[in-house]
């Protein structure tokens, strides 16, 4: 209502928005981009918020999404001159890490998992069991590498070369992406880019985090007792996914779950 009244300043209001699950392309239920855009958009330009929160539980996933998602939360904070703060939960590791170094402040829980700056690859080798079974894999192919790392083909060495220095070169640009934006927070000494987790407090002394603590007491500290909380939701369909929207559903819950038992969750 005060907003109505002239010359009665409103209560501050921080945009709430949840970042939950693992990042993934566009499509499959995954932290994406293209699924989170329209919210980030709403949440930086809606009701002119005093800061942004974001809620933040997740493993990780792509390194693309990832920094596409960072990207354009640095992009609305640097237009709008609203500040960020991420607010991590269960775990913000490798990617779910990339998502909360885009804000300007990070806090966590005592028992949050955070860290895990590294970049994995994993397969499987089926091959000695298609021999076994008298099965012959045939391919052909124009180009050298186009078959690199197929898993019903014995692993060549050339192949895990060439893989290696992809994972170098997706690493580095994860650790520049990191020492930018947290600069001197972070513990000089410290080795901190070997795909180590650290929990709570730890996190904080190594300086990627800012302190222990929950979004509505850090925020009303921050901004008064007085602030509201305005909640920026990704909205789910009303009807259930059927057919093969279904299968891809529940495939993609089961890459999450194993996504967060990496770190005993």
């Amino acid at each position: 209502m005060k907003r109505w009244i002239p010359f009665l300043k409103p209560d501050p209001t921080v945009a709430v928005v949840r970042l939950q699950g693992a990042i993934g392309t566009p499509g499959r239920g995954a932290l994406s981009d293209r699924a989170l855009a329209p919210l980030l958009e709403r949440a930086f330009t809606r009701g002119k918020p005093v800061a942004v929160a974001l809620e933040l539980n997740s493993p990780g996933g792509s390194p693309v999404q990832s920094s596409l998602i960072g990207a354009r939360i640095r992009r609305l904070a640097d237009e709008t001159g609203v500040p960020v703060f991420a607010f991590v939960e269960d775990v913000a590791a490798s990617g779910g890490y990339w998502l909360a170094s885009a804000a300007d402040e990070i806090w966590a829980d005592a028992s949050s998992i955070l860290g895990s700056i590294g970049v994995i690859s994993a397969g499987f080798g089926a091959h000695v069991f298609l021999q076994r079974q008298g099965i012959e894999r045939r391919v052909h192919t124009a180009g050298a590498s186009k078959s690199m790392l197929d898993p019903f083909r014995p692993e060549r060495e050339e192949d895990v070369a060439r893989l290696r220095r992809l994972l170098d070169q997706l690493h580095e640009t994860f650790i520049a992406e990191i020492k930018a934006r947290r600069g001197d927070r972070l513990r000089a000494e410290a080795d901190l880019f070997t795909g180590e987790i650290w929990v709570g407090a730890q996190a904080v002394e190594l300086g990627l985090a800012d302190g222990i603590g929950h979004l509505v007491p850090v925020m009303k500290e921050r901004f008064g007792d007085k602030v509201t909380f305005r909640r920026f939701d990704a909205r789910r369909p009303i009807l259930p996914r059927l057919g093969l929207q279904m299968v891809q559903g529940a495939l993609g819950e089961i890459e999450e779950r194993a996504e967060f038992a990496r770190y005993g969750l």
